[in-house]
């Protein structure tokens, strides 16, 4: 019978990628029940390639949505969960990018993929064939990462002179993410000299949600990582940690972002305790 393992290695991109990746990370999981994985919403841009069969994701969990085939595909930011159909086993790599990667990267502002997936090559057009070709030929995780950071240099080397994201713009996402989405909108419009409304118009315009719902896939990301770890809290604790109100109010988030309430994600998550 074979092992149940399950290999997850992170890895910070080359200090030239930094502001546009925040990490990539190369998981390789066997013998583990088939399920189905929520890819839960985050403060990146996720990018994942397939290093063996082509994955099925849809981009929404047991609400309908249809079931699409990849061998590598790219999302914007979401507000709800993907949910990914595995026999037990995937190899692959998964790419972080932050709003200014979208850019730079892709070439599009982070707006244009919100709430969407599509394949990595729609976006990089040859340059996706070869990195997937890259990493597929690689028998090292260091030979992968590698070939990462050669070919989204050069995506982003290609991209040179192209629009760019607003600093205000910019300034607010990263004050965002440093609080966890624990600080008032209004008070970060405040310290940029922006009213509310124009950071509300020009965030959601670059990134492709509001600064707001924003805040909130934040705190859900927070609760998410607390809820995952190996020593997991009790989930009225997990709530205050990450800035909720109350239990109540994660309960809320976590129904809206996965379609299913706490407990019940955690028993239908086969991956858990796993990496």
């Amino acid at each position: 019978m074979e092992d149940h393992t399950a290999t997850g290695i992170g890895a910070r991109p080359a200090p030239a990628l930094r502001q546009y990746v925040d990490s990539y990370v190369g998981f390789d999981l066997r013998g583990l029940p088939a399920g189905v994985h929520c890819g839960t919403p985050s403060r990146a841009l996720t990018a994942v390639i397939s290093l063996s069969d082509p994955m099925d994701v849809a981009a929404g969990v047991d609400d309908g949505s249809p079931v699409m085939r990849f061998s590598s595909v790219a999302g914007g930011l979401m507000c709800r969960s993907v949910a990914i159909h595995h026999d037990g086993r995937q190899q692959g790599v998964q790419v972080s990018l932050t709003p200014l990667g979208a850019r730079a990267i892709y070439g599009m502002p982070a707006a244009e993929l919100a709430h969407r997936l599509v394949p990595l090559d729609e976006l990089l057009g040859t340059l996706a064939v070869e990195l997937v070709d890259r990493l597929r030929a690689a028998t090292t995780w260091t030979a992968r990462f590698t070939a990462l950071d050669e070919l989204l240099l050069r995506a982003v080397g290609r991209g040179a002179g192209g629009d760019h994201v607003r600093p205000e713009v910019a300034e607010a996402w990263r004050r965002l993410v440093a609080a966890r989405g624990c600080v008032q909108v209004g008070a970060v419009a405040a310290e940029l000299g922006w009213s509310r409304r124009y950071l509300t118009e020009r965030f959601r315009g670059e990134v492709g949600l509001s600064p707001k719902t924003f805040a909130r896939v934040l705190r859900f990301e927070h609760a998410h990582e607390l809820a995952t770890a190996h020593d997991p809290l009790p989930w009225a604790d997990v709530a205050t940690v990450s800035g909720y109100a109350d239990q109540a109010h994660l309960v809320r988030d976590w129904r809206e972002f996965t379609n299913r309430s706490p407990t019940a994600w955690r028993r239908g998550e086969v991956l858990l305790g796993s990496g």
